[in-house]
């Protein structure tokens, strides 16, 4: 069997789950379920290889074995029926619960104290860059406790915890990540030409320029092996590495996702995805840009969410410790559009419109006004305004219920907005239901 198929493993609850794996040539192999005490049968081919697909009840914390044949039987002991989602990306969503060096997860400790639940259980695919489609990895799937939870992806747990909490079902989580890597690392050849025609795809491994940047050798190494394993969904947590190429990233997530739901065959699975962090990356492109990139694929990606970051509080650590707050945000997208609980409020603010009113700009949020946006009794700092000649200056702005008033004493006639549009500026306006912080944007494409 590939290593994802193994003890302590959670399967995707009222679906109809693949199974595969190598027996003998032209052998028939057997899988009971204990569940059910049905049995599937599968002819293998030349090579051994099988592929069969069982039906799965509704998510139980009771364990359950499978048991599969091919005149020599293995059980696979301990699985759970529940929610699985695949955890991606680069180091944000690596970044384990004991933290990086020198690099805390806020909260860590308790939270890793309090960990023990045979509820959440976690994979981690061990990396591995490669110029060809990969059939197995290498990974184990653990029990959340004390004693393992240290090495759980942070971003990944704290999104498991929640629905594990919320929706009291098992949740599987495989993580595959790898830190500093390029979206196109996780893409297949397909969807990267369609954007980049003349890309360089590796013929061998000898002709990886970078482990974990060159483009298909982490798809072929650390996603190939799970795909079609039974799944919810997807959460993604990446873009530091691609800040540079805004444009292109959002014709690449697009393609990439597309992609992932495609060779599934699961259906147009729902894919959640962090907004990257302020961070002062003391050169490139303004990540203002790649965050308003990462904002349009919302819009142009069917079944995507993304949350907002704007207050990490972390411009000097490209790794943000409010570990809790990714996992978390993400989890409210996934329980609200995903489970069904849409009255929790599950996503950030977008500006609706924008309207000039002399000399002042008015922003209209996409919220109720009641209760509408709150600065918690604090200034707003991180508006600037432009009139036609293009030139930002500071700018004043008062919220009041969904809308906020923008004034700059420079501008006579303002022609556009912009908001914490830079490296490092921290939002300072939140919804007041859900707390949630709005996202830099400007309303202008200069």
């Amino acid at each position: 069997m590939p290593a994802i198929f193994g003890d302590n493993m959670v399967l995707q609850q009222q679906t109809e789950a693949a199974i595969w794996g190598w027996a003998k040539p032209n052998s028939t192999v057997r899988v009971t379920t204990s569940w059910d005490r049905k049995s599937y049968s599968a002819k293998s081919d030349l090579q051994g290889y099988w592929k069969l697909k069982v039906k799965t009840p509704a998510a139980c914390h009771m364990p359950y074995t499978i048991t599969i044949s091919d005149g020599k039987a293995v059980t696979l002991n301990n699985i759970l029926i529940g929610e699985v989602w695949i955890c991606s990306g680069q180091s944000n969503m690596e970044m384990p619960m004991k933290g990086f060096a020198n690099q805390p997860i806020e909260g860590g400790p308790e939270a890793i104290a309090t960990s023990r639940n045979p509820g959440i259980r976690c994979f981690t695919m061990k990396k591995a860059s490669k110029s060809a489609p990969q059939t197995d990895g290498e990974g184990t799937w653990e029990i959340a406790g004390p004693e393992t939870t240290p090495d759980f992806t942070a971003t990944g747990y704290f999104f498991g915890r929640l629905l594990n909490q919320a929706l009291d079902v098992p949740v599987g989580l495989i993580h595959t990540s790898w830190g500093g890597s390029r979206i196109e690392a996780w893409m297949t050849p397909s969807s990267i030409k369609s954007v980049i025609a003349d890309v360089q795809i590796p013929a061998t491994d000898a002709d990886i320029k970078s482990k974990n940047g060159t483009p298909t050798v982490l798809y072929n190494g650390m996603l190939h092996p799970i795909v079609g394993y039974g799944i919810r969904g997807a959460i993604w947590y990446q873009g530091e590495s691609n800040r540079d190429e805004p444009d292109r990233y959002v014709e690449l997530f697009d393609k990439m996702v597309r992609e992932w739901r495609t060779i599934w065959e699961v259906g147009e699975f729902p894919f959640y995805y962090c907004q990257i962090a302020p961070y002062n990356y003391g050169g490139g492109l303004n990540s203002g840009f790649i965050r308003e990139a990462q904002a349009k694929g919302m819009k142009t990606t069917p079944n995507t969410g993304m949350a907002v970051l704007m207050d990490s509080d972390s411009p000097g650590c490209i790794h943000p410790p409010k570990k809790k707050q990714a996992g978390e945000r993400m989890a409210l997208w996934a329980l609200a559009k995903t489970y069904g609980m849409e009255k929790i409020h599950y996503r950030s603010p977008e500006v609706q419109s924008v309207t000039m009113e002399g000399r002042i700009a008015v922003l209209t949020l996409d919220i109720p006004a009641n209760p509408g946006l709150t600065t918690y009794g604090k200034e707003v700092f991180q508006f600037e305004v432009a009139g036609d000649d293009k030139r930002f200056y500071p700018a004043k702005a008062a919220v009041a219920g969904n809308r906020i008033f923008v004034f700059s004493p420079n501008v006579e006639k303002p022609a556009a907005v912009r908001y914490c549009f830079n490296d490092t500026q921290a939002t300072e306006i939140f919804t007041v239901e859900g707390s949630l912080p709005l996202s830099s944007f400007r309303t202008d494409s200069w």
